[in-house]
């Protein structure tokens, strides 16, 4: 056992939980708690912690609060350093959701203090939350993002008939064109696709090596879904599995998706097999507000559920506008669009490592 970061206990006190940081050891037990605890979600799983250190060589700080050895309370947390994109401690880097998934109010008050007591140490520019749920009142807020699920029903064609019926023509006209899905055990047809569907937007593509750590590291919970036409390949997906729910986290499509639908197609197909596992919520990811993809969602009958990144501002003095809409990264995003794709795949990792 480690040694406690922290004890809120005092004397003639009930027992209040310790904070300790986690050691291999204990990832079992970790895992264990975040699949009994209704808060926690597929980016607190301990395996993250291994995805970050390894693909984008981040420093982590997963933290537990236990009492008499049983875990209460659980905090991941990643250490982004980057001259262009300042000093943060986020939970998570590179997730939608994180911060504090607890059993009891004492472990995530303990918890609470751990992670504002290690972002004075280390000097941070702020420590970020990215909560389902608000949890700090005192604490500044971003009101950027939403994410979008839905329940799924057992019966798949129930689910086709309650996507409106724009979106649903949409997905008709992919079925007419004779689209295929198929599993990969690989990421090479998807990669190829993300890739250069994120060079289109004029985002930083991430390294082929965070992929394979995903793939390697959460086995059968991450998949691989491409779509082909007469065997060339439209568009690809890679989603999470956790609990009773998937999770489409990264997706793209070639130049010749929008002329048979490839997108709408493959998040049908993807919906599908979810119902033929028993899957039953279909979690849609994060969006900006007034977005592309926030519409595209919307289309698809999702309702929009606001997300609370908060944020204990350290050495910062103002919450940190690190993302596409700030004017500032405008230049930047239309001379990225006009990059060979090659020269992206080399590039992109350097600076998407540092945008988590």
């Amino acid at each position: 056992m480690s040694t406690p970061l922290s004890d809120t206990s005092s004397p003639g006190a009930p027992t209040a939980p310790q904070v300790h940081r986690l050691q291999p050891a204990d990832a079992a037990r970790w895992d264990e708690f975040v699949m009994g605890c209704p808060e926690a979600t597929f980016f607190h799983r301990a395996g993250w912690q291994q995805v970050l250190e390894r693909a984008f060589g981040h420093d982590t700080y997963y933290l537990y609060a236990e009492i008499n050895g049983r875990i209460e309370g659980i905090l991941p947390l990643g250490h982004m350093r980057s001259r262009l994109f300042g000093n943060a401690l986020v939970s998570l880097p590179f997730c939608v959701y994180g911060g504090v998934a607890a059993m009891t109010e004492a472990a995530r008050t303990a918890l609470d203090r751990a992670a504002c007591e290690l972002a004075e140490q280390l000097q941070v520019d702020y420590l970020e939350f990215r909560n389902r749920a608000p949890r700090h009142g005192d604490w500044k807020t971003k009101d950027l993002y939403v994410t979008f699920r839905k329940s799924l029903d057992p019966d798949p064609e129930k689910n086709l008939l309650a996507i409106p019926r724009k979106q649903r023509a949409m997905v008709r006209k992919g079925i007419d064109a004779g689209l295929h899905g198929a599993l990969d055990d690989d990421i090479g047809r998807f990669y190829d696709t993300y890739a250069d569907s994120v060079r289109r937007l004029g985002t930083p593509v991430f390294s082929k090596k965070y992929f394979h750590v995903l793939k390697e590291v959460f086995g059968a919970d991450c998949e691989v879904l491409t779509i082909t036409q007469n065997d060339h390949t439209i568009s690809s997906v890679m989603s999470f599995y956790f609990k009773d729910e998937v999770l489409p986290y990264y997706g793209g499509g070639t130049s010749a998706a929008r002329a048979v639908a490839g997108n709408d197609f493959m998040y049908w197909e993807l919906m599908r097999r979810a119902c033929a596992r028993g899957l039953r919520v279909f979690d849609y990811g994060r969006s900006k507000q007034g977005t592309g993809p926030y519409n595209f969602k919307k289309n698809w009958g999702f309702v929009p559920e606001p997300l609370h990144y908060e944020y204990y501002l350290v050495k910062a003095k103002a919450v940190p506008d690190i993302n596409p809409l700030n004017p500032k990264y405008r230049f930047f995003i239309e001379t990225w669009k006009r990059l060979p794709l090659p020269l992206t795949k080399v590039l992109g990792p350097l600076i998407s490592k540092n945008l988590g």
